[in-house]
C-alpha cells in the first residue's frame, strides 16, 4: 500500500458521506440500517434503526423511534450514544460518538411525521409498549392492518407514540481494513482530522 496523507483522508471522508448520504433512501446500502448502542445502567444496549436523514457542517444523524421504547427512555435518561455503521462488503467501519435530542410532540416531530408513510405509521400504533413481556405473541400493529396501510385517519392514533431523533456528532472514527495495512482516522465536532492507529 502507498503511502497515506491528509489528502487521501480527506477523499476517504468524503467517499463516506457521500456513502452515508445515499444509505437514506438506498435499501441496499449497508448504511440505511445502523446500530444504536445506549447507556442502561452498568450495561450498553445495541439495536439496529434506520437512518432517516443525514446532514454535514454540523454533522447531524436522524432517525425515528417508538417513544415508550427502552431506546427512548434511556436517551431520555443519558443522551450520550454511540452510532455504529458497517459495510462489509467496503470493510469499513464508522463509529460515531454523539448526544441526542429528542423530538416529541413539537413542530419538527410533526413535521417528519407528516412525511412519515402509513406502512411505517402502522408501527407506532400498537397496543403494548415496545420490549414488554406478553403472554402470547402479538405483532403489536393493529390487526385489521396486518396486511394493508391504515386509513390515514386512524393512522393518527400513532403519532402519540412517535419521537424523531437527533444525533449530534462529538467524534467520528472511520476505519478501512485492508489486508496490507489498515486505515484508521478521527474527525472531531471541528472538523479536525487526526490519524490513529489502527
Amino acid at each position: 500500500m502507498k503511502q497515506i496523507n491528509k489528502e487521501d483522508i480527506l477523499k476517504i471522508y468524503k467517499e463516506e458521506k457521500s456513502f452515508l448520504k445515499d444509505g437514506i433512501k438506498n435499501g441496499k446500502n449497508p448504511y440505511h440500517v445502523f446500530a444504536l448502542s445506549t447507556i442502561n445502567n452498568d450495561f450498553s444496549d445495541s439495536r439496529m434503526v434506520v437512518l432517516r436523514n443525514i446532514k454535514f457542517s454540523p454533522f447531524k444523524i436522524y432517525f425515528n423511534i417508538d417513544s415508550r421504547s427502552p431506546k427512548a427512555k434511556q436517551l431520555a435518561m443519558k443522551n450520550n450514544c454511540t452510532a455504529l455503521f458497517y459495510d462489509s462488503q467496503r470493510r469499513v467501519q464508522i463509529r460515531c460518538k454523539c448526544t441526542a435530542t429528542i423530538h416529541n410532540n413539537n413542530s419538527i416531530s410533526k413535521n417528519i411525521w407528516a412525511q412519515t408513510a402509513l406502512q411505517s405509521r402502522k408501527c407506532y400504533m400498537g397496543a403494548y409498549e415496545p420490549s414488554i413481556t406478553l403472554d402470547s405473541w402479538h405483532p403489536n400493529i393493529p390487526e385489521k392492518y396486518l396486511d394493508k396501510d391504515p386509513e390515514v385517519q386512524d393512522s393518527e392514533q400513532g403519532y402519540k407514540n412517535f419521537s424523531h431523533i437527533e444525533l449530534t456528532m462529538i467524534e467520528l472514527d472511520i476505519l478501512q481494513l485492508h489486508y496490507n495495512g489498515h486505515i484508521r482516522f478521527n474527525v472531531n465536532s471541528q472538523d479536525q482530522i487526526n490519524f490513529i492507529s489502527p
